[in-house]
């Protein structure tokens, strides 16, 4: 090969190069979304007069449409989970309070969508999630017979923008476990004091 054909092999392959560098710089990263921890522990403690929390999940997400929860930041399962480490103190001497996950689901549902210039006009919700989530608290004594028992369930539904970022996405994701868990938690605080009253210290 000639002097002048490397030379212009070198110019070519220096000019792709400066052509890739360009490009990627023109693309601007998604910056990295920080979400809060969902935590419970600046609500008051429930004392329990008992020696031992068992803190148990019976629901078994499918892991597969419509069921997204295994997506989320914070699975309903792991929020509820938070809320007993949280909340429930064993402070007795005997006995056992056992908290009992039953349902932590939350679901996706494809959104009709209208097409044509209405739609391009128009924001238009594209998907909608509903929450649901149900635990119980249950009080056994030595024996295994239960002596006291309270549950509460709470729904939430949301629904997304077809033109939703992914960090918008995951902000109502965390936004709807936040609010479902709000309900569960008032409910749930309300049947502890009515059904539970002689087992709070």
């Amino acid at each position: 090969m000639t002097g002048i054909g490397k030379r212009f092999r070198s110019i070519a392959a220096a000019l792709s190069a400066a052509t890739v560098v360009a490009l990627g710089a023109c693309e601007t990263p998604l910056p990295v979304q920080k979400l809060p921890e969902l935590t419970y522990g600046h609500l008051a403690t429930f004392h329990l007069d008992v020696a031992t929390i068992e803190v148990e999940s019976a629901y078994r997400p499918s892991m597969r449409p419509p069921d997204v929860e295994h997506l989320f930041p914070t699975p309903p399962v792991s929020a509820l989970r938070r809320w007993a480490s949280d909340r429930l103190s064993a402070e007795g001497r005997a006995g056992t309070a056992r908290f009992v996950i039953t349902e932590g689901r939350v679901t996706e549902k494809k959104l009709s969508v209208e097409k044509g210039l209405a739609g391009v006009f128009n924001k238009q919700q594209s998907e909608r999630y509903d929450a649901a989530i149900d635990a119980s608290l249950e009080i056994f004594d030595d024996r295994g017979f239960r002596l006291a028992f309270a549950g509460a369930r709470a729904t939430r539904s949301r629904t997304l923008g077809e033109d939703a970022s992914v960090n918008e996405r995951e902000r109502l994701w965390f936004e709807i476990v936040e609010e479902v868990m709000e309900i569960f938690d008032a409910e749930i605080e309300k049947n502890i004091r009515q059904h539970m009253g002689g087992y709070l210290l």
